[in-house]
């Protein structure tokens, strides 16, 4: 954990109940699997917040609302409220949140990344920074940074 938290207090909302996906009426090999709301959640609500001991669901960074998909267009969006409007660490929340959903799509898939209108001081920067590819890229070069988001987005036990 950070010292000198941005958040000291943040409320810690209850998990929703995980719940089991249909399975697709045609057995046809063939035929493309959409991807929906539920699925892109199921991939993003365990990563773990890197100042707090929580989940993004737990703080309510991310919902199952907050995610929107265009499967024709091969496209998904999802945005996430940072806790307090001059979170530090809403870049690199973003930043997992990219980097698990770009391992967790087909490759064909964009993703978009964006925190939630007037939820955040220097919304605009940070939209622009978390959609830039060349940005992206740079800060997954850096192996501190890689190393927290690992930890942001490695599973926990129970």
């Amino acid at each position: 954990m950070v010292m000198g938290l941005i958040n000291a207090n943040p409320v810690v909302h209850e998990r929703k109940e995980r719940r089991t996906r249909q399975a697709p009426e045609s057995t046809d090999e063939t035929a493309v699997e959409l991807i929906d709301q539920l699925e892109i959640f199921e991939h993003i609500r365990d990563i773990k917040d890197p100042e707090h001991p929580y989940s993004l669901e737990e703080l309510n960074v991310v919902t199952e609302d907050s995610i929107e998909i265009s499967n024709g267009l091969s496209h998904v969006r999802v945005t996430f409220t940072p806790t307090v409007e001059h979170c530090s660490m809403a870049t690199l929340i973003g930043l997992c949140l990219r980097v698990k959903l770009m391992r967790s799509l087909p490759p064909h898939y964009k993703v978009d990344i964006r925190v939630a209108p007037g939820s955040h001081a220097t919304e605009a920067a940070l939209n622009k920074q978390l959609n830039d590819k060349e940005r992206v890229a740079a800060a997954l070069e850096n192996s501190n940074l890689l190393e927290t988001v690992e930890e942001c987005l490695s599973p926990t036990l129970g």
